[in-house]
C-alpha cells in the first residue's frame, strides 16, 4: 500500500492517505468525485485570474496597469503558500481550503500572465492551451496503458522533481543576497529553453502519478473528504505545470 501512494507531489505523497483510514460507515471517495471537484477548483481559478486579467488592461496607463498588480499577485502568492501547506497538513478542511487556494493561485496566474502578455501578444491562451493538451494527453496515456507507474518510474520523477525544487529554492535564496548562478538556464539561450523543455516534462509526468494515486484512494475506499483533497493536489501540479509552460513560450519568443 505506502508503493502505491508514492508521487513527487508533496501534496499527493506516500503518506496523503495513510493515516486516513477508510470511510467504514460512511461514503468512500471515487474517482468521479475527485474529477468533478478538480472541474470546480479549475473554474474558480479562472475566475480570479480573469479579474486580475481585467484589472491590469483596464488601467488607464502601464504604471497604473503595474502597480494594480503588485498587491493581488503578493496575496496570491503568500496566501498560496499558507493555504496549501494548511491544506497539506489538514487534509479534513480540504473542501474549505483547496477553493481558497484555487482562487488565491488565481490571482498570480492572471497577474503574472497579462504581464507577460503585454510582451509577448498571445502567450496565455497559448499556455493555457498546451497546459490542457498536456494534461489530456498524460490522462489518455495513463488510462491506455501506454505509461505504466511502475515503482522505477515513481523513483525517477520523484527524484527530478526533488532536484528542481532544490535549484528553485537556492535560486530564491542566493537572490537575497545577489548571488545568480547559472543564468544561462533562466534565459533564451539553447540551455535556457532545453532546461525548461525538460522541467515540463517532469511536471507533466506528475500529473501521471497523481492519477494513479487519485484512482488507488478510489480503490482503497479513503474518506469522501480526501476527493477534495485529491483535486487540491491535482490543481498544485496543474499550476506548476502552467507555470513552467508559460516560462518555455516566453524565453522562445525572445529568441
Amino acid at each position: 500500500m505506502p508503493q502505491l501512494m508514492r508521487t513527487s507531489n508533496p501534496a499527493l505523497s506516500r503518506d496523503a492517505f495513510r493515516g486516513e483510514g477508510v470511510a467504514y460507515g460512511g461514503d468512500s471517495m471515487t474517482i468521479s468525485g475527485a474529477v468533478n471537484k478538480t472541474g470546480l477548483l479549475v473554474i474558480l481559478c479562472v475566475l480570479s485570474a480573469a479579474w486580475t486579467w481585467n484589472r491590469f488592461f483596464g488601467a488607464a496607463t502601464p504604471e497604473e496597469a503595474a502597480q494594480t498588480l503588485g498587491l493581488p499577485i503578493m496575496i496570491g502568492g503568500i496566501g498560496g503558500f499558507i493555504v496549501a501547506m494548511v491544506t497539506i497538513f489538514k487534509k479534513e478542511w480540504a473542501a474549505i481550503t483547496a477553493p481558497m487556494y484555487a482562487l488565491l493561485e488565481g490571482l498570480v496566474l492572471g497577474g503574472v500572465s497579462a504581464m507577460l502578455e503585454m510582451r509577448f501578444h498571445g502567450i496565455a491562451i497559448q499556455a493555457v492551451a498546451l497546459t490542457l493538451g498536456v494534461l489530456v494527453a498524460m490522462l489518455l496515456a495513463y488510462r491506455s496503458g501506454l505509461i505504466k507507474v511502475t515503482d522505477k518510474l515513481r523513483l525517477g520523477i520523484v527524484a527530478a522533481t526533488g532536484g528542481i525544487a532544490v535549484f528553485y529554492f537556492l535560486q530564491f535564496i542566493l537572490g537575497f543576497f545577489h548571488v545568480h548562478f547559472l543564468t544561462a538556464v533562466n534565459g533564451a539561450t539553447p540551455l535556457g529553453i532545453g532546461f525548461s523543455i525538460l522541467v515540463v516534462g517532469i511536471a507533466a509526468l506528475n500529473l501521471v502519478l497523481d492519477f494513479d494515486l487519485i484512482e488507488n484512494g478510489a480503490r482503497y475506499g479513503a474518506p469522501k473528504y480526501m476527493e477534495w483533497y485529491s483535486a487540491f493536489a491535482l490543481m498544485v501540479t496543474l499550476v506548476w505545470l502552467y507555470f513552467e509552460i508559460l516560462r518555455l513560450l516566453a524565453k522562445l519568443r525572445e529568441q
